[in-house]
């Protein structure tokens, strides 16, 4: 088939899209996982029980800032990805800064800590858990994002699937603050970033099987 035949053929039948419907889908499937993943938390396990003290600690704000930032700039490279194209521009050093700022405070962390205290910033008492449950918890927001992402047009798929992932996994992770106990940088800026990771690679995996179209 030539190629012109072929933009002939896609383009037959075609009306207006309608306007925001790429946000309107993506805001369904992030809102319906985003319940999903709270209700799994709450029921499976439980919010911290000094849950309102630490909010008043900065640390924890750092932490959900750091997760919270993670999850807009995987939505920009999902946003992006999801149609054919576009290019993804500035959305790498949107993803890379709030990593690059979360090590630079865990080295620090690190270096103004007793050598006997430095184990435990980095491991706490929960890095045995903490990527899996993580994980567990972007579950349904993978479900969604996948879902979303399947009804548009993404050309890199292994790429796309990878920011899907990574999305579901930041998106797993805000919820997941709300139960972890973990302040310390160090521990952030790496077990929580290895849960993320666990379903960036399984989309990675996914995507060119799942989002073909």
């Amino acid at each position: 088939m030539k190629t012109d035949d072929f933009v002939t053929m896609l383009a037959t039948g075609a009306g207006a899209v309608e306007p925001h419907a790429v946000a309107r889908r993506y805001s369904m499937a992030i809102g319906g996982g985003l319940l999903a993943a709270a209700l799994l938390m709450a029921s499976l396990l439980g919010l911290r029980p000094d849950l309102a003290a630490a909010m008043l600690l900065p640390m924890f704000w750092v932490k959900f800032g750091f997760v919270a930032m993670l999850a807009g700039a995987s939505l920009l490279f999902v946003l992006r990805l999801s149609r054919p194209g576009v290019r993804l521009e500035w959305a790498p050093g949107a993803l890379v800064t709030p990593v690059l700022g979360m090590w630079l405070l865990a080295a620090a962390a690190l270096a103004g800590a007793d050598p006997v205290e430095r184990s435990r910033l980095f491991f706490g008492d929960t890095w045995t858990s903490c990527p899996l449950l993580l994980a567990m918890l972007s579950a349904p927001v993978f479900v969604g994002v996948f879902w979303a992402m399947k009804g548009l047009a993404p050309m890199r798929l292994r790429l796309a699937g990878a920011a899907a992932g990574l999305l579901s996994g930041a998106v797993g992770a805000l919820v997941y603050c709300l139960h972890c106990p973990e302040l310390a940088a160090p521990f952030v800026g790496f077990w929580y970033l290895l849960g993320m990771l666990i379903p960036t690679s399984v989309g990675a995996l996914l995507g060119p099987r799942l989002l073909r179209w």
